[in-house]
């Protein structure tokens, strides 16, 4: 149907029925969207963005498919990374707070000098 339209009529339809624009919105235009919110780090950074970007860059000719597929590798093997780095720092936050946990309270110089005096003044009598 979207195809017997003209550009005019579309436009105009988009702005009769608003809720029309996202059913017709392209999938790589919301890719882009997406993947440019990540990049000003307010959201974000999605691989299926960027995997809908290297299809559409590939099927149009903008990407070989060799270097999309290396870009697509570089993007899984960062995600990885970025997923290990979190691991590792959950764990560590595990095991401070299990060493915390084990840390016993240590007495106040005050009652280490009292028992001190009391064991001297013992000794003397």
């Amino acid at each position: 149907m979207v195809s017997e339209l003209g550009g005019s009529q579309i436009s105009t339809l988009l702005e009769t029925l608003p809720g029309i624009a996202n059913v017709l919105r392209s999938p790589v235009a919301d890719a882009l969207g997406n993947v440019i919110r990540a990049a000003a780090r307010l959201s974000e950074f999605s691989v299926a963005d960027a995997e809908e970007l290297i299809k559409y860059a590939t099927r149009r000719g903008l990407l070989g498919q060799d270097e999309g597929d290396r870009l697509l590798a570089e993007v899984h093997a960062a995600q990885q990374r970025r997923a290990d780095k979190a691991a590792d720092r959950e764990r560590a936050q595990r095991a401070k707070a299990r060493a915390k946990a084990k840390v016993r309270p240590v007495k106040s110089i005050k009652s280490v000098k009292k028992i001190k005096k009391a064991a001297r003044g013992g000794r003397r009598r």
